[in-house]
């Protein structure tokens, strides 16, 4: 398997700078969220199919920065379990997606 050793290495440097830990614990912790990143992609994929969801699904957090908002009261189609290496724990956590047809572009 080939990494994306920039990536790590940007998200490395930034856990060092926003939390102030070390700079070799912001590395290992960008190494686990590399290799947490396929599992968690297969995870979600596992969980939209079993819900029968063949639209564009997202998080409440990757809608917001693509510059939308889920509408309110809508509730999420699915969840999943991911994998949160950031952490450095390997803690997992409940993700919930919400579908395309429940944003609206922010203007």
């Amino acid at each position: 398997m080939k990494y994306n050793l920039q990536g790590i290495m940007t998200h490395a440097w930034t856990l060092h700078r926003k939390f102030g830990i070390t700079f070799s614990e912001a590395l290992h912790r960008g190494w686990l969220s590399e290799k947490a990143y396929p599992i968690n992609a297969q995870r979600i994929k596992d969980a939209q199919t079993a819900a029968g969801i063949s639209e564009e699904c997202n998080t409440w957090y990757v809608w917001k920065v693509r510059g939308f908002e889920v509408q309110h009261g809508s509730k999420a189609l699915f969840g999943a379990r991911l994998i949160w290496g950031s952490r450095g724990d390997g803690a997992v956590y409940e993700a919930r997606f919400f579908g395309a047809s429940q944003v609206r572009e922010v203007v």
